[in-house]
């Protein structure tokens, strides 16, 4: 696995490439937005992107929009940022996960392995000539309330009309309630899908995605929450 690490600070881009060089990852470290800007545009493979928040040269929130922009490899905020504005704002730009200083080298590690097989299973496998279907398939959407709709194969979600941006986990979390509407999800069953971790850590993630995914649509009511049970997608 090939990690593209965006860390200006020595000690803590040493100390990171140590724990995951263990791992038999492969560490491309760069100190700024603009070296890491230039080898994604190299088209340089990368599995994951770690990306730190406080860089010299631009903002790690912007960077991320940037990256987006050129590719859709995992990116993975690391940072000592812990403000819900700051996670939102990340999840908003397009962030696949978020993780905060200090933390376990075994969970970031555990964390890199979950969003980079969440991105395998969301790459559909290319068809050769003979494969390839002779016309469009037909899709499947779901329309929710306020004018949303989610349409499960072409992963797109509109909003009257007007598509919005959901991240790969929020997509995922919000089709895992669409596609049953009214049935309450339990949070330890959503952590299992769509982060594949019953983790009791992730609850907060799982939080801030529904907080994500509710202020990306702005509509009321998109995701229901049912207290000390989980979230469901409301019905009719």
């Amino acid at each position: 696995m090939r990690v593209l690490l965006i860390e200006d600070d020595d000690r803590v881009a040493g100390a990171l490439s140590v724990n995951l060089t263990r791992q038999q990852m492969d560490v491309d470290r760069v100190g700024s937005a603009q070296r890491a800007l230039e080898r994604l545009r190299t088209g340089a493979r990368h599995d994951v992107v770690l990306l730190d928040l406080g860089l010299p040269d631009l903002d790690g929130l912007a960077l991320c929009k940037r990256i987006r922009e050129l590719c859709d490899v995992p990116v993975i905020m690391v940072t000592a940022r812990t403000d819900m504005s700051t996670r939102l704002h990340g999840l908003h730009v397009g962030a696949d996960d978020y993780v905060t200083k200090p933390f376990d080298p075994r969970e970031l590690v555990a964390r890199i392995h979950a969003v980079t097989r969440r991105a395998a299973r969301a790459t559909p496998p290319e068809l050769s000539l003979e494969e390839a279907p002779a016309s469009p398939a037909p899709t499947t959407a779901i329309a929710g309330p306020g004018g949303v709709r989610l349409d499960v194969e072409r992963r797109e979600v509109t909003v009257n009309g007007e598509p919005v941006a959901l991240t790969r986990k929020e997509f995922n979390l919000l089709a895992m309630l669409a596609r049953q509407p009214g049935i309450v999800f339990t949070r330890s069953r959503i952590l299992a899908e769509v982060w594949d971790s019953a983790w009791i850590g992730n609850q907060r993630t799982l939080e801030v995605h529904v907080a994500a995914v509710r202020a990306k649509l702005g509509v009321a009511g998109i995701i229901e929450t049912v207290r000390g049970v989980g979230y469901r997608y409301p019905a009719g």
